[in-house]
């Protein structure tokens, strides 16, 4: 029987193989042992789920054991935003948050991911323990239930919307009525949880908008529901064609991710959302504090701090070390690379519905296209561009690898490496202000490669130096 394991994200598994009943109810003891051991059991735990497969029914199972060990749960009644589950969390001072949700991952996947009292995904210490626990009762059926109509009867059980609190909470976050001004605007949900959510503010003040994919679809329409560009090309097409449409915005399926179209259908890469954002929020809100970023996180970002004089802080991939940075009230903004974002004042935990929101706020007020804004931006900062690659391995290469990036060559791709940061993968900075980063997956025979230089030529000669050096 395969073991439980928490990723960066919480544990995940193909369904009916690893993501089973049995699995999802040891897990769910074990997250109840977890919060009981630590004192926490009398504050209470969300339940939620996206859209995927047997969502619904996986939260209540979830529920029955939360309940049977005698914590108080709150189901939520519909699919629900993973940033949404962090604010409810956080406004009603809950233990934590189960969450039922691959987010990008294909649809034949499904997780858990666990969210701590601060609203943020759990830290590595607290997976641990809950991976310990799950393992020492895998296979055993070392779980308590509780039926639900007696949970509810006992007060253990409640069911919830968070809604509209969340949504409420944002009106003092956003400037929608300047929003507004930008007339027309499409949206695309992806079949996802953000139906209901991304649309409301703008409908209520009687916006035009143009919105596909926006029912419960399993199979999120064929793609995974991730708002990269190759995913994405209906609505590519749909803003291309729309002269009247002034920006494009996206979710994938748990919302906690963003992808923004410019007005002329322009796929624009999260890193320099980050970057835009950064220094609007310090220009127009006039916010105060650092930024923090991933270490495989464009450099535009240092960059732009560097002009507005604040500190950077780097962390491992997972936004997890992020959102601790935002509970200690440390950054103005902080984000990765993969599409995810949360800000000063609000959840730890990656918010892609807010995400578009400030992005639109930004167009609206700065009455410039994104694609403008950068420009503007390389004007004052210099260009820096990003490119990421998957290199797969033979099992020769894979056997090689840790050796391989042991041994770092003084010189890659013409320029002396100056520095080896082993925060999280090897990252090689280049004495010509390039970097390249190479990031094992944990989970199959890939190598992710990440590099930034400030033209596409020398990105290019970049990217063929790393691949050479793994593939060579």
């Amino acid at each position: 029987m395969k073991r439980i394991a928490f990723g960066t994200s919480g544990w995940r598994g193909i369904l009916c193989e690893d993501f089973t009943f049995d699995n999802v109810k040891t897990v769910t003891q074990a997250i109840a042992d977890h919060l009981c051991a630590n004192g926490e059991k009398d504050k209470g735990v969300i339940v939620g789920t996206d859209t995927r497969f047997m969502g619904d029914r996986f939260t209540r199972e979830s529920a029955a054991v939360l309940t049977g060990s005698g914590i108080k749960t709150l189901l939520c009644s519909r699919d629900v935003p993973t940033p949404v589950i962090a604010f409810e969390i956080i406004r009603r001072g809950l233990a934590g948050g189960i969450n039922f949700t691959a987010s990008h991952n294909p649809p034949e996947y499904n997780g858990i991911k666990f969210s701590s009292s601060s609203g943020g995904p759990a830290l590595p210490e607290t997976t641990a323990d809950i991976e310990l626990r799950a393992n020492a009762i895998l296979g055993t059926s070392g779980y308590n239930s509780m039926e639900l109509e007696d949970a509810r009867r006992d007060g253990l059980l409640e069911e919830i919307d968070p809604r509209e609190t969340y949504l409420a909470a944002l009106e003092e976050k956003v400037d929608f009525d300047a929003i507004t001004s930008l007339g027309t605007i499409a949206l695309n949900p992806l079949f996802g949880t953000a139906r209901g959510y991304l649309d409301a503010p703008l409908r209520s003040r009687g916006m035009n908008l143009k919105v596909i994919n926006d029912h419960r679809d399993p199979y999120f329409g064929g793609f995974p529901p991730e708002p990269a560009e190759k995913n994405i090309q209906d609505f590519i097409a749909l803003v291309k064609g729309d002269p009247a449409v002034k920006l494009g915005l996206a979710t994938d399926g748990d919302a906690d991710r963003f992808g923004i179209l410019d007005c002329d259908g322009t796929y624009i890469e999260p890193n320099y959302i980050v970057a835009l954002l950064l220094d609007y929020l310090i220009r127009y809100r006039k916010l105060t504090g650092g930024v923090a970023r991933s270490v495989a996180t464009s450099h535009l970002i240092d960059a732009v701090a560097k002009k507005h004089g604040i500190p950077v802080y780097e962390t491992p991939v997972g936004f997890k070390y992020i959102g601790e940075l935002i509970t200690q009230d440390k950054i103005i903004i902080g984000g990765e690379e993969s599409a995810g974002l949360s800000i000063k004042g609000h959840v730890p935990e990656k918010d892609g519905i807010l995400a578009c929101f400030l992005v639109a706020e930004m167009v609206a007020r700065e009455g410039k296209s994104v694609t403008e804004l950068l420009e503007r931006l390389y004007g004052e900062v210099g260009r820096y561009i990003t490119r990421r690659d998957n290199l797969r391995l033979s099992r020769e290469l894979e056997a090689a690898y840790p050796q391989k990036v042991s041994s770092i060559p003084a010189e890659v791709a013409g320029a002396k490496v100056v520095d080896v940061n082993r925060t999280d993968g090897v990252k090689l900075l280049l004495a010509d202000g390039t970097w390249m980063l190479f990031r094992k997956s944990g989970t199959e025979p890939v190598v992710r490669l990440y590099g930034e230089a400030p033209s596409e030529a020398r990105l290019a000669e970049i990217m063929k130096a790393g691949r050479e050096f793994i593939l060579g």
